[in-house]
């Protein structure tokens, strides 16, 4: 035992039990609350058979068989070991799942790795994997273990065993990359001394972690099964220097542990360990020819060297490390307060009904004010930018009719860029208006013709010129409202999405992600109804205003009759192809009685004063009935119809483009965006707050919310107690450090 007492001149001592308690409880609180604290640790990795689980137990003193029940293929071990000299007997304890509270000792300690087995598997059949990084914690007292923490880790595999799942071999290299990337954390890399340097299976993944190697040590395991191959000095002194495979700045350590499993004392344990590391130096001292260079490698052979050598190391870093983590201490510990504070009064506020309606208003105006913002002063946030819509994205998300005919964006500015909120307003206006101009005047049949003129006639409206004038308004103002009207439609429907894509993005995006209220599913589900409501009720409105303003502006043409007596039908065409305003009416009348004969359009049917002198002599309508149809194109009567639709075509271009170039586009802009400003605020809270306090607290007294944020807030409290206690005990002993 005097490598034990040499050891415990250096660490046997009052400073060092107190520097490791702290490390320890502060480590213990970092696990169960998920805290980072850069805590000096020690991850032991390798593959699979390299020797870890017996490396483990000869630092702890003692046995567990850890090998038998394949611990550390399914979780890794966080391993806390306190040096007490009153503790004969190892008292081993593990941390509660999801608490910083140690269970009772386990006896006897061969009983720990069977527990172990049982927490993993629960585990994992909640979680369903056939691995885990979540650690298990393991905190052992004894007289004869070091002041180390070391982390044991799963195994390297190449091949998934039979009933594993086949990703298995990469969870466990991934899961520990991730227990080694800490760099707080010294890298324990271990690999059997059978093999060679340059076929290290493993070692790619500590050059990984570790390029330098500035806290990595190598471990060469299993170095008895070496010793036999070793016949001459500079075999032996070539091997243990790694000379072309390791750095320079790399001192590997080459360790034998006893092989005979039937050792269960924990006294004979240790024993042996001692007299392997005493077989290992007589070996190469006395049967190597030359034996080696023991002043340079010496220090590397051996269990007790590298026990030596890591305790070492951990203090040191402990005593760097102890400023840093004492102020991190001290702002987690602030944060955490501030969170806790924060969640007591959210927790007063959910069974405050007066609380909740302040905050309720309170995101109410600010969803208000965002939505108002983004859509009447535009967006210029990068993050926000995302959200936005390309020309036939939208066309392609908005449940409107598309433009009937209209296809390519190319005619439309800014079609590529992702707009929203009132950019996109506006781009879809000028959308609806490219599909507009392209909106031409449909074909209008014989028959279409003839039943307005014949119709007219009927009523007493028998000058030719004036009822080709009043048939051309008529057909001119039917297929102004056939096509005018679906487009404006269609138009309110996608003006009506963009309102409410650009209010979704508002409350989702803009409004504090931790606001008090976004927990609340059904609030937050009526506000959006809320808002909804108050869009359906704009764009009913604003239909019925277009469909009024469609009306006035199709009546003031038909109150207007326009002759075609002063054009030809070349100058009509000429003005139709160019899609010119039509020049006012007085400039085109001519009078009645100046026309030639020639001129006239519908010769056959009788003037009014024939009409009122001859009643009862009158005609059948059939007797004087114009032939719309004739083929001859140089007939007086095909002139008729062709200059109806010449007329009809003027008057159709004019009305598009008074309605849906002029009027239109101001009457929506002004349906939507005024009411925005003036009363959005107003008619939202009036649907959400005009209401009794009983029934407004439904949307919030949903079956346990209470206790889902008492739960929070009791965590928290936890939380904050044990890091103020770590916090503590550490300032007071930082001192020994």
């Amino acid at each position: 035992m005097a490598s034990n007492a040499g050891n415990a001149d250096l660490y046997n001592n009052t400073e060092a039990r107190l520097r490791f308690e702290a490390y320890s409880r502060l480590q213990a609180a970092a696990v169960a609350f998920g805290e980072s604290l850069p805590i000096p640790e020690i991850v032991a990795i390798g593959g699979q058979s390299d020797g870890k689980s017996s490396l483990l137990e000869a630092f702890l003193g003692f046995r567990f068989n850890v090998r038998e029940v394949e611990m550390g293929t399914r979780r890794p071990l966080i391993c806390l070991m306190v040096h007490d000299p009153t503790a004969e007997t190892p008292r081993c304890r593990l941390q509660a799942e999801d608490s910083e509270e140690f269970g009772s000792p386990i006896y006897p300690e061969t009983a720990v790795a069977e527990t172990i087995k049982e927490m993993t598997e629960a585990h994992l059949r909640q979680t369903g994997g056939t691995v885990s990084a979540k650690p298990i914690v393991l905190r052992v007292e004894f007289a004869y273990a070091p002041n180390l923490t070391i982390i044991d880790t799963p195994g390297f595999i190449l091949k998934a065993r039979q009933g594993e799942g086949e990703s298995t071999p990469n969870d466990i290299l991934e899961m520990v990359k991730a227990q080694a990337a800490p760099p707080n954390r010294l890298i324990l890399f271990l690999q059997q001394s059978s093999v060679e340097w340059c076929s290290s299976l493993w070692m790619h993944v500590v050059q990984e972690l570790d390029p330098d190697f500035q806290r990595t040590i190598v471990v060469a395991s299993k170095f008895d099964n070496r010793l036999k191959e070793f016949g001459e000095r500079w075999e032996v002194d070539r091997y243990l220097s790694a000379a072309g495979y390791l750095s320079a700045n790399v001192k590997p350590f080459f360790v034998a542990l006893p092989k005979e499993r039937t050792i269960s004392k924990s006294d004979e344990w240790r024993e042996q360990i001692q007299a392997v590391d005493r077989d290992t130096l007589q070996h190469l001292r006395e049967k190597v020819a030359g034996g080696f260079d023991e002043e340079r490698f010496g220090s590397c052979i051996g269990f007790g060297n590298l026990k030596r050598f890591l305790e070492e190391e951990l203090a040191r870093r402990y005593r760097d490390a102890a400023p840093a983590t004492l102020a991190l201490l001290q702002e987690r510990s602030n944060s955490l307060a501030a969170e806790l504070a924060q969640s007591e009064t959210k927790l007063h506020d959910m069974q405050d009904t007066a609380s909740l309606r302040r905050l309720a208003m309170k995101q109410v105006g600010a969803t208000v004010m965002s939505f108002q913002e983004m859509l009447l002063e535009g967006v210029a946030a990068p993050e926000l930018m995302q959200h936005g819509l390309t020309l036939e994205e939208e066309r392609a998300a908005s449940s409107a009719p598309q433009w009937p005919g209209v296809q390519s964006t190319a005619e439309v500015a800014n079609a590529e860029l992702r707009l929203l909120g009132g950019a996109s307003f506006e781009r879809s206006m000028a959308d609806f208006q490219a599909a507009v101009n392209r909106l031409g005047f449909p074909g209008v049949g014989h028959a279409s013709v003839a039943n307005v003129l014949l119709s007219l006639s009927l009523k007493g409206a028998s000058n030719g010129d004036a009822a080709a004038a009043r048939a051309a308004q008529k057909v001119a103002r039917s297929s102004a409202r056939t096509l005018l009207l679906p487009l404006l439609d269609a138009l309110i429907a996608r003006l009506a999405a963009v309102l409410l894509r650009t209010w979704h993005i508002a409350v989702d995006h803009i409004v504090p992600q931790d606001d008090a209220l976004r927990p609340y599913v059904v609030f937050n589900a009526e506000l959006r109804a809320a808002f909804q409501a108050f869009v359906n009720v704009l764009e009913e409105q604003c239909r019925g205003l277009v469909r009024h303003q469609v009306d006035v502006a199709t009546s003031a043409y038909a109150a207007k009759p326009l002759s075609i007596s002063a054009l030809t039908l070349e100058d009509i065409d000429d003005v139709v192809d160019a899609q010119n305003v039509p020049p006012p009416p007085t400039q085109i009348l001519h009078d009645r009685d100046m026309m030639a004969a020639s001129q006239m359009t519908v010769p056959e049917t009788p003037s009014p004063e024939v009409l009122a002198n001859n009643r009862r002599a009158r005609r059948p309508l059939a007797s004087f009935q114009p032939n719309i149809t004739a083929k001859s194109t140089s007939t007086p009567v095909n002139k008729t119809y062709s200059s109806v639709c010449a007329m009809a075509e003027r008057h159709f271009v004019a009305i598009r483009q008074s309605v849906a170039a002029e009027e239109a586009p101001a009457i929506v802009k002004a349906a939507f965006l005024e009411p925005i400003s003036r009363r959005l605020a107003t008619d939202l809270s009036i649907h959400l707050f005009a209401r009794t306090d009983q029934h407004f607290m439904t949307w919030f007294a949903s079956p346990g919310a209470v206790e889902v944020l008492t739960a929070k807030r009791d965590a928290l409290a936890r939380r904050v107690d044990g890091l103020v206690r770590c916090k503590n005990e550490f300032a007071e002993l930082a001192r020994c450090l």
